[in-house]
């Protein structure tokens, strides 16, 4: 694939780029950006969870639990992550399995069990 600009600058130039672009609701030109960003910084988690969020809005599913999956290896108490999973996976029609990810989610917020 051929460079653009948006993969030119540094690391924090991406990054505000790539933030802008999200916000406009361009999910996949951010996921484009975001890609490089996580690709450079792999421990890094909000490259990575916004990289994630951008595949979901984006309905590149498979991608963005790929991801929260790679975040939640990084880091198991990262309720964000958590929650995003689990809607993931309830998105795909995988309730059962996005269950635990969501009970812990609620946990991890303070949230009680519903009655």
């Amino acid at each position: 694939m051929e460079n653009t600009y948006y993969e030119y600058g540094t690391a924090a130039e991406r990054w505000d780029r790539a933030r802008l672009f999200f916000d406009a609701k361009e999910y996949v030109t951010a996921a484009r950006i975001l890609g490089g960003l996580v690709d450079e910084v792999p421990e890094q988690v909000a490259p990575r969870l916004l990289l994630a969020r951008a595949y979901y809005h984006s309905a590149r599913l498979a991608k963005a639990e790929a991801e929260l999956r790679a975040v939640v290896e990084r880091d198991p108490v990262e309720r964000y992550a958590r929650l995003m999973l689990g809607r993931t996976l309830e998105r795909q029609g995988r309730s059962a399995e996005a269950a635990p990810h969501l009970r812990m989610a609620a946990a991890m917020s303070g949230e009680l069990p519903g009655g």
